[in-house]
């Protein structure tokens, strides 16, 4: 018992995370494969979110079948259409990184061009 503990105490000290729940669209690469999370997969969240605003659709729905959209999730694999401000693709593809460390942070989401338009 004591060692579960401790790996409960561990977990939440590094604020890493290895539960599944959410919309599978919304799913993160590190979410897919199994590795621990942060606070990084909210910002991919806030990514896709974007994208489907402005497009009407998820960036990596598949038509076939789930494994396809898992698929389309590790490579990130996305078309923006044609309409789209360059602002808006990449303010969308600095949070949609593979590698979560690469992803903006908040800070840097709040100070992107594309948000600081609609101040005010």
């Amino acid at each position: 018992m004591g060692c579960l503990c401790s790996q409960i105490v561990t977990l939440f000290l590094l604020s890493k995370r290895i539960t599944f729940c959410g919309t599978l669209d919304y799913v993160p690469p590190e979410i897919v494969t199994g590795d621990f999370y942060d606070e990084k997969a909210d910002l991919w969240c806030l990514g896709v979110l974007c994208y489907e605003l402005c497009t009407g659709k998820a960036p990596f729905e598949s038509k076939t079948d789930e494994h396809e959209t898992y698929d389309r999730i590790l490579k990130v694999h996305l078309d923006f259409p044609s309409y789209l401000s360059p602002q808006l693709i990449d303010f969308v593809s600095r949070l949609l990184n593979r590698d979560p460390a690469k992803r903006m942070s908040l800070e840097e989401v709040e100070a992107h061009e594309w948000m600081r338009r609609y101040e005010n």
